[in-house]
């Protein structure tokens, strides 16, 4: 049973109707197309478009970001650290969340407790974040560090429901 105020893992927290989904997808697919634009595919004015995606984006549904190749920018060593951990995770993924070169947190089942994704520009800076910060950090018992040596495939177009 989940708490008051809590989502349970099987029910969706916000109900999105048929429209709402549909501009969700074409923001998926593009998500510099213009309101008109996706007025147009899904039946509605560009003002009520822009009043959808505003309240989808308010209401923490969705988020209109750009998605770049950290490569790309210079940030030439990313990594995926599993970290097992004792006490609360929820205060641990909060710390590692805190900390800029870190930018994707999860906390899991199986042999690792938390996930981190991080971003550094070279292997002395990760080394230093290793050793320095994250193992550094109340409740972390033991790293493993899982170096990505090329992104093969990146996507976030897993639609709706």
């Amino acid at each position: 049973m989940s708490s008051p105020g809590k989502a349970s893992p099987t029910k969706p927290v916000h109900q999105l109707d048929a429209v709402s989904k549909a501009i969700i997808e074409q923001l998926q697919v593009d998500g510099r197309r213009s309101y008109a634009e996706i007025g147009k595919a899904v039946g509605l004015s560009e003002a009520a478009v822009r009043q959808r995606v505003q309240k989808l984006t308010d209401s923490g549904v969705m988020q209109v970001v750009a998605v770049t190749d950290p490569m790309q920018l210079g940030f030439y060593r990313q990594a995926m650290i599993g970290i097992r951990a004792t006490g609360d995770t929820r205060v641990l993924a909060d710390a590692l969340a805190a900390l800029p070169e870190v930018d994707y947190v999860v906390l899991t089942a199986g042999s690792f407790d938390v996930l981190a994704e991080v971003v550094c520009e070279n292997d002395d800076e990760l080394i230093a974040l290793l050793n320095s910060r994250i193992r550094a950090l109340p409740g972390v018992l033991s790293t493993e560090t899982f170096v990505y040596l090329k992104l093969h495939k990146q996507l976030y177009n897993w639609g709706t429901r």
